[in-house]
């Protein structure tokens, strides 16, 4: 007789999902977890249509790293179950990344298990999560600051990673194991609650919480359950809502009048949404920028703009809020007096005569073009004193953004920098009084004048 300690709660949810059978790819640490996932894959999955293969990733991060990995092969060879090994820096990768090398790891792990998945033809790839990993993550989240999508805690499948024990506790799969006398390896680290706060958290936190309830992590996987139910429902809502939004290469834009029709409590995820739309994803996206873009759109001032990560940059114009991932800045060009030149967002004209809204230069031999701004570079301004300030320090006392900043025309004269748009002239390029001189007549595109859709 199939009872819970066989694990019917993995057959039910793999029968619902993968009703044929099929080829998986169980992902084994060599841990009690991993290997009982193996082995339920290698009776019951084989009874019904399932065949597996085995991936392990090395971390190379503890000494028995090596050791783990030949036990989990050596175990798989013995059952002729293919096995596939794969390995990364992950310190490196947390260093270049500013990741820690629990997210280096884990970053390196899954690319390496969907990679193999698809090299070698393996229609979903299994993991052994189980209720109190799923406990782990939601009190991880929670204790972080999170919103609903964080207390969903583990999602049961995501494209091809499925996770049938995630309805099983720890205990249930240690009772397995020894039923049917499966080996396992132990991490080292795992008993020392300092090495990690998921340690901490097993080890001390879920103990206490047992003995308030011992169905503790049964009742939060339930209500993780409920809460994916919400979430799910809530993303349908946010679709309506995000049809409103216009869709560009590169932007996108939606009525403030539309906006205004969101529910208070649904426009973080709209706003989350936008940046799907725009194709820049929404990891660094925290509440700060979230509330910053509320803020902006409540302002209702033409010109305002924020800017956020990944390169986005958000403002208003024509009662619209804009998101957009601007190109970078156009390279150098030569200015020819009389010939309009479209540059970034400006269109510069070089006069020789003064007019409204541009630069005046001292006239002179050299020749006059437009460029980016360049940081690091030094201008000499009356307001200095003679004293010359780099760009980005005069950007900064003005409150010019750096995406601000990078976008600003900058004129030379020959190889020099003469002046940059909205800071100045500099005064070796000041023509005199109101002498002669060259001027480059600046205006700056909008959705108004430049009558974009």
């Amino acid at each position: 007789m199939t009872t819970r300690s066989e694990l019917s709660a993995a057959g039910a949810f793999l029968a619902e999902r993968m009703p044929a059978g099929g080829r998986v790819l169980c992902a084994v640490s060599g841990g009690l977890d991993s290997m009982c996932l193996l082995h339920y894959l290698d009776t019951w999955g084989r009874r019904h249509g399932f065949s597996v293969g085995a991936a392990h990733f090395n971390h190379r991060l503890r000494p028995a790293a090596d050791r783990d990995e030949d036990f989990v092969r050596d175990w798989c060879a013995g059952r002729s179950i293919p096995f596939y090994a794969g390995s990364g820096q992950v310190r490196g990768l947390a260093e270049n990344l500013g990741l820690s090398l629990e997210e280096a790891g884990r970053k390196l792990r899954y690319d390496f298990l969907r990679k193999t998945a698809e090299r070698e033809g393996f229609s979903a790839v299994l993991t052994a999560h189980h209720a109190g990993d799923n406990a782990e993550t939601m009190l991880l989240n929670l204790i972080r600051g999170t919103g609903l999508k964080g207390l969903c805690g583990i999602p049961p499948e995501r494209d091809i990673i499925l996770r049938p024990f995630l309805g099983l506790n720890r205990e249930e799969l240690a009772a397995y194991a020894a039923a049917h006398g499966i080996p396992h390896v132990e991490d080292e680290t795992n008993a020392d609650p300092d090495a990690a706060a998921r340690n901490l958290l097993r080890l001390k936190v879920l103990p206490l919480l047992r003995q308030l309830n011992p169905r503790a992590e049964a009742h939060m996987a339930r209500t993780a359950a409920l809460l994916r139910e919400t979430d799910e429902g809530l993303a349908d809502l946010t679709e309506r809502y995000l049809r409103a939004a216009s869709v560009q290469p590169g932007r996108v834009t939606v009525p403030l009048g539309k906006l205004a029709e969101v529910p208070d409590f649904l426009r973080p995820k709209v706003l989350l949404g936008l940046f799907d739309l725009l194709g820049a994803g929404r990891k660094d996206i925290g509440t700060v920028h979230l509330e910053a873009l509320q803020a902006l759109w409540n302002s209702h001032g033409n010109d305002a703009r924020i800017s956020l990560p990944h390169g986005v940059t958000a403002r208003l114009a024509a009662s619209r809020l804009i998101l957009e991932t601007l190109p970078p800045p156009p390279s150098r060009a030569e200015l020819v007096e009389g010939c309009p030149l479209r540059w970034g967002d400006y269109t510069l004209t070089l006069l020789d005569r003064r007019a409204e809204a541009g630069l005046p230069l001292r006239p002179g031999p050299e020749r006059v073009a437009v460029g980016p701004c360049d940081g690091g570079a030094r201008l000499t301004l009356p307001e200095t004193h003679g004293g010359g300030r780099t760009v980005k320090r005069l950007c900064l006392d003005r409150g010019i953004s750096l995406a601000e900043r990078d976008r600003l025309p900058a004129v030379y004269a020959g190889d020099r920098l003469a002046a940059v748009w909205r800071l100045g002239v500099d005064t070796e390029f000041l023509p005199e009084g109101e002498g002669p001189c060259r001027f480059i007549q600046i205006l700056k595109h909008t959705e108004e004048n430049s009558h974009e859709k």
